[in-house]
C-alpha cells in the first residue's frame, strides 16, 4: 500500500467520521435539553413535577391575586412545614427495613395515637403535591402507604381500616380516605415513575377496583359510607351517600387513567343528585347536609338525613362533613372546566360572601341549609373557609372575596383536620394542585447558542 493511499484512506475515514459525529453529539444535546425537567432530592428520588408547579386552571376562573406568586408559595411552604412537625408521625419500620409513617388524628392530644384513613390519604396527596419542596417526599409518602395497608379493612382487604387503633364499631373502612389515597398513588405514578420499590400505577389500579366494587352502589353508582354497607340495607345502602364523598375530579381521573367509563356514570349520578339537593332543598344557598338519604326504599329521591342518622344532630345540615363540599366540587370546575362543578360551586360562593357580609370573619361554623347558622356555630374555623376560598375561584367576579378568604386562613392553625383540609384548599388556590390524568411535562430551557449553532450546521 502507498503512502498517498493510506494518505488518502485516513482522509476518507475522517470525513466519515465527522459524518457520524456532528448527528451523534446533536442527538446527545437534544436529549440533554429535551429530556423532561427532573429535580434530585435524594440518592433514589428524582421529581418530575416539582413544587412550586403552577398550573393554568379552566378559562374564566380566578386566583388570589394581591400576593405574588412567591408570596403564596412560600405561603404553602410554611404551612406545610408546620403540618409536617406537628402531624407526620414516624410509625416504625416496615419489614423490608423502610420507614413507616402515619397522619396523626391529634397531635399533642390524648388521642394522638389515633389515625384515620382519612388522614393517611391526606398526607400521602400532600407530599406528592410538596416533592421537590419536602425533600424526603417519596419515603414519606411510601411510608404512608405501607401504614394504610399493614391496617386493612377486615371486609375487603383491599381497602384501609378507617380508624387505627381498632374502631370500637368494627374494622372496616371509609370511602373517602380510599378514595384520597386512589388519587394519591395516580399522583405518585406521574410524580416518580412505577419501577421502583412500588408499583403505584398498579396498587392505583388494585385500589381503585377495590372503591368501584365495595362502596360504589351497583344500582345508583353513588358512593357508599365504606365497605360495611349493604347496597340493600334498610337503614344504610347504595341511596345513603355522604356529600363531601362526592369527588368528580377524582372519579375523573380514575376514568381517564385506567379507561374505565363507569366513572363517568359516577360522575353524572353525583352531579344530579348535587343539582337535585340545591333544587329542592337549598334553593338560596346550594348548601348540602353531610348526609344524604332516599325518600323511600322504592323513591330514591335525595333527601337531607335525619338527625342521628349516622354521627350525631347535624347528619341533615351543612356540618363538618359537607364544609367541604364547595373545595371539592370547585377543584373538578377548575381542573376540567366542567360546567356542572363550576356552577354548583359556584352558587355556594355566591351566598357565603353575601351571608358573611363580605368578611370572612363572619363564616360560621355550620349552618342549616336555608343558611341560618347552627346553634353554637358562631365562631371562625379555617375548615369551612379554606373550601369556600376554592369555590370563589369559580366566580370572576369575586376577586375581592377571595383574596380577603385567603387572608383568612393561609396563615391560621387551629387541628389536624382543620389544618390538612387548609393545607389542600391553599394548595388549590396557590395553583399548585394538578391533575395527573392530564398534566404533561413542558420543556421551558430555550436553546443555547451554542446548540443553535450547531444545529445551524
Amino acid at each position: 500500500m502507498t503512502q498517498w493511499y493510506r494518505y488518502q484512506t485516513r482522509k476518507q475515514q475522517t470525513k466519515t467520521n465527522r459524518r457520524i459525529s456532528r448527528p451523534l453529539l446533536l442527538l446527545s444535546l437534544l436529549m440533554i435539553v429535551l429530556l423532561p425537567t427532573t429535580t434530585p432530592t435524594s440518592a433514589t428520588e428524582r421529581v418530575r413535577f416539582p413544587f412550586p408547579r403552577h398550573t393554568s386552571y379552566a378559562p374564566d376562573t380566578i386566583s388570589p391575586n394581591h400576593r405574588s406568586q412567591t408570596q403564596q408559595d412560600d405561603d404553602i411552604r410554611t404551612l406545610y412545614d408546620y403540618w409536617k412537625a406537628l402531624y407526620l408521625i414516624h410509625a416504625g419500620t416496615a419489614a423490608d427495613g423502610s420507614d413507616l409513617y402515619r397522619i396523626a388524628y391529634g397531635a399533642d392530644q390524648p388521642d394522638s395515637d389515633r389515625t384515620v384513613s382519612e388522614g393517611q390519604g391526606y398526607g400521602m396527596i400532600i407530599t406528592a403535591f410538596m416533592a421537590g419542596h419536602e425533600p424526603q417526599a417519596q419515603a414519606i409518602f411510601d411510608g404512608l402507604w405501607k401504614f394504610a395497608g399493614m391496617h386493612p379493612s377486615q371486609i375487603d382487604n383491599r381497602l384501609m381500616d378507617w380508624d387505627v387503633p381498632d374502631a370500637t364499631s368494627g374494622n372496616d373502612s371509609a370511602f373517602d380516605g380510599d378514595a384520597d389515597m386512589a388519587y394519591a398513588l395516580l399522583l405518585a405514578d406521574k410524580q416518580w415513575g412505577s419501577n421502583g420499590a412500588i408499583n403505584y400505577r398498579s396498587n392505583a389500579e388494585t385500589l381503585v377496583t377495590a372503591i368501584l366494587q365495595s362502596t360504589i352502589g351497583p344500582d345508583s353508582r353513588l358512593p357508599e359510607l365504606g365497605d360495611w354497607v349493604n347496597p340493600n340495607g334498610s337503614t344504610y345502602n347504595q341511596y345513603t351517600p355522604r356529600s363531601s364523598d362526592f369527588m368528580p375530579a377524582h372519579f375523573r381521573a380514575y376514568g381517564r387513567m385506567l379507561n374505565d367509563p363507569v366513572w363517568s356514570e359516577v360522575i353524572s349520578n353525583t352531579q344530579s343528585i348535587i343539582t337535585n339537593m340545591q333544587t329542592q332543598f337549598s334553593p338560596g344557598t346550594g348548601l348540602l347536609p353531610d348526609f344524604i338519604v332516599p325518600v323511600s326504599s322504592t323513591d330514591h329521591s335525595p333527601r337531607p338525613a335525619p338527625a342521628d342518622f349516622l354521627e350525631g344532630s347535624h347528619d341533615g345540615d351543612y356540618y363538618y362533613n359537607a364544609g367541604r363540599v364547595p373545595w371539592r366540587l370547585a377543584v373538578d370546575g377548575l381542573l376540567n372546566n366542567d360546567p356542572n362543578s363550576l356552577a354548583q360551586a359556584g352558587r355556594i360562593s355566591v351566598w357565603a360572601e353575601t351571608a358573611a357580609e363580605g368578611n370572612p370573619d363572619n363564616i360560621k361554623a355550620g349552618y342549616k341549609l336555608n343558611g341560618t347558622p347552627l346553634a353554637g356555630s358562631n365562631y371562625f374555623t379555617t375548615f369551612f373557609a379554606a373550601p369556600l376560598g376554592v369555590a370563589a375561584m369559580t366566580v370572576p367576579s369575586q376577586q375581592s372575596w377571595l383574596n380577603s378568604v385567603y387572608d383568612a386562613v393561609y396563615s391560621r392553625h387551629e387541628g389536624y383536620y382543620e389544618d390538612s383540609v387548609n393545607l389542600l384548599c391553599l394548595l388549590v388556590m396557590s395553583g399548585n394542585y394538578w391533575d395527573p390524568s392530564t398534566v404533561k411535562t413542558v420543556n421551558t430551557t430555550p436553546l443555547s447558542p451554542i446548540l443553535m449553532l450547531l444545529l445551524s450546521q
